[in-house]
């Protein structure tokens, strides 16, 4: 995802129906595999880099899908991770932001190494359930992510802006230090944006100069003050480490969420 691996989604599959139950299946992008080239890099926080590739034969995605990279090596041995991407929508150019594990067979290739120019192979778009789309549901969206896993939730930002959906779209994102957030700049765009949305940045070990809120892990008291009460019926999505995941469930359940109503993406090492 940001990224690391998705290993594991969990949900119930009946509740996406109750959720976009509003509006007709979105037609079906079909996976398969693609030659991509490496359009853009850049820097994202001293530990992750953003990969723009170009797809010219993408058939587009849905916020909060994923794909498969394949690396081949010279002697033919072949490394397949599972990545998040931050883009969404009908565009052949798609977005990656991908963190360094050190003792990753990828990931430290595609944060160091890889350039402008290089080429890659990509399987997806996949993944229906960790999924947004403009449904024209009255639900509102609460997504909660911890470090990487903010990658696929941009991807919902950023379409819940670009279409100007009337519904409110809540964040809550927990990170070590202010270098750590992933997408600032995106993030601060959709906060000015027409769409309503708000965003909580929960710094565990260093918070920003001039803050009043001191650093501090993210607990059940600052998540029940940050996100959308359990009455308020949202659409709530949840993407992290496995313990992050497990902890931010239990934590939604005490306090009074359904959580089969949560659908959740948990990442490994890369």
């Amino acid at each position: 995802m940001t990224v690391p691996a998705v290993v594991s989604v969990a949900g119930v599959s009946g509740l996406e129906a109750r959720a976009d139950s509003s509006s007709s299946a979105p037609p079906r992008r079909r996976p398969a595999w693609h030659d991509a080239t490496v359009a853009a890099v850049a820097t994202e926080t001293p530990n992750a880099r953003r990969i723009v590739l170009d797809v010219p034969t993408w058939p587009g995605n849905d916020a909060g899908q994923h794909l498969d990279l394949r690396l081949t090596a010279e002697d033919g041995y072949q490394a397949t991770r599972s990545y998040s991407i931050a883009s969404s929508g009908d565009d052949t150019r798609v977005m990656l932001a991908v963190d360094r594990v050190e003792d990753g067979e990828v990931s430290p290739f595609l944060v160091d190494a890889v350039e402008v120019g290089d080429t890659l192979e990509v399987h997806g778009p996949l993944g229906g359930w960790f999924v947004w789309r403009p449904t024209g549901s009255s639900r509102p969206v609460q997504l909660i992510a911890g470090g990487s896993g903010i990658v696929p939730l941009l991807a919902m930002v950023t379409a819940h802006a670009e279409v100007d959906d009337p519904q409110p779209f809540r964040v809550l994102y927990a990170v070590r230090t202010p270098d750590d957030v992933f997408f600032r700049d995106e993030l601060d765009a959709a906060g000015a944006a027409t769409a309503p949305f708000a965003l909580t940045i929960v710094h565990s070990r260093r918070a920003p100069e001039g803050s009043t809120v001191p650093a501090g892990r993210l607990t059940r008291d600052t998540l029940a003050g940050a996100v959308l009460p359990p009455e308020a019926g949202a659409l709530v999505y949840v993407c992290g480490s496995t313990p992050f995941v497990e902890q931010v469930l239990s934590w939604l359940g005490e306090l009074g969420h359904d959580t089969r109503d949560v659908r959740a993406e948990r990442f490994g090492g890369s």
